[in-house]
């Protein structure tokens, strides 16, 4: 029989640490972003005393910490349970995204979801027995004197294809390749319209990024390369990465530009190919189909691509802004002219989590309910979900010891004339 918690006179367990309980409620209110005053006048004390509360010196009732929990959007389950949080993950994100137009509080609704998922994700190692054993490099130093940030983030996107055995060709399944390489805990999931990506990184959960799922594909392959970049230059500074903001101005945020550029659309294997496609053509030149055909193979938007090649001197400078302003050029219209598939969307979990779900109920360790919830869908879905994984899974000792490091113009014609 389960051994029932003692419990003291405000309801909460006797051997419950005030201080690892006060630590917790601390983290979780700067993740809410909310102030200490304002949450006393939420619960009707002074502020003093939720000063009190927090650094242990000071019990909290249970009718306190019910209403804490709900105002940080918590389970009371994560202040209770024993284990202390003396590694933060969530509270030190580098932008002052409140002054970048973000929806503060949908945003750290976000940055909650992706450290709960990040729990659920080593929840689901422990119990099926399969921790991930990640294959993180050393973290590159950002700083170099006489190397630019644009350098430097040249060199080590060039270091690290050349780490991970990927030459200068196009990266075939980014996200999946992260995480079997690298160990990279990465989700999709629903963030505010002007950020890209998320990412946090402690000793616990390991390195997790989230990626926008409502942007395009190829806006979240740059969006997980740009935050690659952050974790392998400045691994314990959370990073939130806000599409087209001044903070990119910041010697950080010019690296991972960067990084992700060169990771992506490396120099030498980009104007080898191109060299090939624009040799194929009678007239020896560039066209737009070259562009977005190289655009597909390597993953990326039709404006990176342009960006990228007028940074390479292939094309005219401002051709990308050219074609937007004086002829309305549409990427979508002209891939859908030349017989391009349409782009895949990511599912919100990997794939490995989503079998160790599977897993772990077809062994009893779940419940039905419990594993709907881990995959963050209703019951009917899930069920039908596990109908597909089931088939995926031969033997369930396969997950034990497991490593992971494992348009109205002619398209084919319009040539981009230097």
């Amino acid at each position: 029989m389960k051994k029932i918690p003692e419990m003291n006179e405000a309801g909460l367990p006797v051997d419950l640490n005030p201080r690892v309980l006060g630590d917790k409620l601390k983290v979780a209110r700067k993740a809410r972003g909310l102030t200490q005053e304002e949450v006393a006048q939420e619960l009707g004390i002074v502020r003093t005393t939720l000063v009190a509360i927090e650094k242990g010196t000071r019990k909290v009732t249970s009718l306190e910490l019910v209403e804490m929990a709900k105002m940080y959007g918590r389970p009371i389950s994560d202040f209770v349970s024993k284990q202390s949080n003396t590694e933060p993950f969530i509270p030190q994100f580098r932008s002052p995204h409140s002054h970048a137009g973000v929806d503060q509080g949908k945003l750290s609704s976000a940055i909650l979801e992706l450290e709960s998922i990040a729990k659920d994700y080593v929840e689901l190692e422990r119990i099926n027995g399969a921790r991930m054993k990640p294959q993180y490099p050393q973290e590159y130093l950002l700083n170099i004197p006489g190397v630019t940030p644009g350098q430097r983030g040249e060199e080590v996107a060039a270091i690290e294809r050349d780490r991970l055995g990927l030459g200068d060709g196009p990266i075939l399944g980014l996200r999946s390749f992260l995480e079997q390489a690298v160990g990279i805990r990465i989700f999709y999931i629903p963030l505010p319209p002007k950020v890209g990506g998320l990412f946090a990184y402690n000793d616990v959960l390991g390195a997790c990024i989230a990626i926008n799922i409502l942007h395009p594909p190829p806006r979240g392959n740059w969006s997980l390369a740009h935050e690659y970049g952050h974790f392998l230059t400045t691994r314990y500074l959370a990073d939130v990465d806000l599409v087209q903001d001044h903070w990119g101005k910041l010697v950080a945020e010019k690296f991972a530009d960067s990084f992700a550029r060169n990771f992506l659309m490396p120099r030498q294997g980009i104007t080898r190919k191109l060299s090939e496609t624009a040799g194929a053509n009678e007239r020896g030149a560039v066209t737009i189909a070259d562009v977005l055909t190289l655009a597909d193979l390597y993953g990326v938007s039709a404006e990176a691509m342009f960006r990228r090649l007028e940074e390479l001197k292939r094309i005219p400078h401002g051709k990308w802004d050219e074609l937007r302003s004086q002829r309305g050029f549409q990427p979508e219209k002209a891939r859908e002219a030349l017989g391009m598939v349409s782009h895949t969307r990511e599912p919100m979990l990997p794939l490995r989590y989503r079998l160790l779900a599977t897993n772990a109920y077809k062994k009893e360790l779940l419940t039905e309910g419990q594993f709907a919830r881990k995959l963050r869908m209703e019951r009917i879905e899930a069920r039908m979900e596990m109908e597909t994984l089931n088939a995926l899974i031969d033997d369930p000792g396969d997950f034990k010891d497991q490593q992971f490091h494992t348009l109205d113009f002619d398209m084919s014609t319009t040539v981009i004339a230097k």
